[in-house]
């Protein structure tokens, strides 16, 4: 009769798969000063409320006069209304942020729930969803996104959608390969034998397998989605009353800040850009590092 399953020695195990899935990610330099990049980001646009005045924004209350060159006053300049520039761009992080992850999270869903179905049941199944996934994949993201933003009302949540409905296709056949791959493995077709159904197996072993390589591609989605909303908001298609960083580039070429010559109203905002989507891409490829062995000796 065999012994009943541990789970101490279970939860040990996996504790310490997480203590060196972490020690292989504090190798890898570029991971370390991404995430510690992000943790500042993420800290100081949570804390924004609590450190600023968001009546400062106001047009209405503001004191300052247009498009002024950074000073002790203010530290980035002002825009086109008086209002700080760095002010703008510490809260725009918010938003920016908040459509990038909310997107990528949405992609993520719905990439892991087809390429779930379509390895799992197979047959006119995968077939219909691997053709629904194949026209996402030839239509141009970021045209489809436009599109979708411009017959809906525009907010927030349309272009969380937009976004999200657009990116999910690269998620769903990395998931779909993985779960062919996993579905392979012993303990899957014991657990069938054993007359797990659906759900169980989905739900209690291939999900489970497959989560670490979609959360290491989420981290790169993110990224893409941040690039995605600014570049909507740069078109006009945004929220005009909430402050992005894409809004904000919109606002200095529309103002004529780009002629007049008021860098400091373009370089904040691009530079946050830069900085974020660089930090979640050196994250995705550290986790890659963490999860596939083979790339720990190339990747010094």
């Amino acid at each position: 009769m065999s012994a009943p399953p541990n789970p101490t020695g279970l939860r040990g195990r996996r504790l310490a798969a997480l203590a060196e899935g972490w020690r292989v990610y504090r190798a890898d330099r570029g991971g370390t000063f991404g995430l510690a990049v992000l943790l500042v980001v993420v800290g100081l646009a949570l804390l924004a409320p609590v450190l600023t005045r968001s009546g400062e924004l106001d047009v209405t209350r503001v004191q300052g006069a247009p498009l002024r060159p950074p000073s002790a006053t203010n530290w980035l300049g002002t825009d086109e209304s008086g209002r700080s520039v760095l002010l703008l761009t510490w809260w725009g992080a918010r938003m920016s942020l908040l459509v990038g992850l909310s997107a990528a999270v949405l992609s993520m869903v719905i990439g892991t729930v087809v390429g779930l179905l379509a390895a799992h049941f197979g047959g006119w199944v995968s077939t219909l969803l691997l053709r629904v996934t194949d026209f996402f994949l030839v239509l141009p993201a970021l045209v489809l996104a436009i599109a979708l933003s411009t017959v809906l009302s525009r907010g927030v949540f349309t272009i969380v959608l937009a976004i999200g409905v657009t990116s999910w296709p690269q998620t769903a056949r990395l998931v779909r390969a993985q779960t062919l791959t996993v579905e392979t493995r012993p303990y899957i077709e014991r657990a069938r034998a054993l007359g797990g159904g659906h759900r169980h197996l989905l739900g209690k072993h291939v999900l489970p397998a497959v989560l670490p390589l979609v959360f290491a591609t989420t981290t790169l989605t993110v990224a893409s989605a941040i690039i995605a909303e600014s570049t909507l908001s740069f078109l006009g298609l945004g929220d005009p009353s909430m402050i992005s960083w894409g809004a904000m580039l919109k606002s200095a070429m529309d103002t004529g800040a780009v002629t007049a010559g008021a860098w400091w109203y373009l370089l904040p905002p691009g530079v946050g850009i830069a900085i974020v989507v660089l930090s979640f891409t050196l994250c995705g490829r550290a986790l890659e590092t963490v999860l596939n062995p083979k790339l720990r000796g190339t990747r010094r």
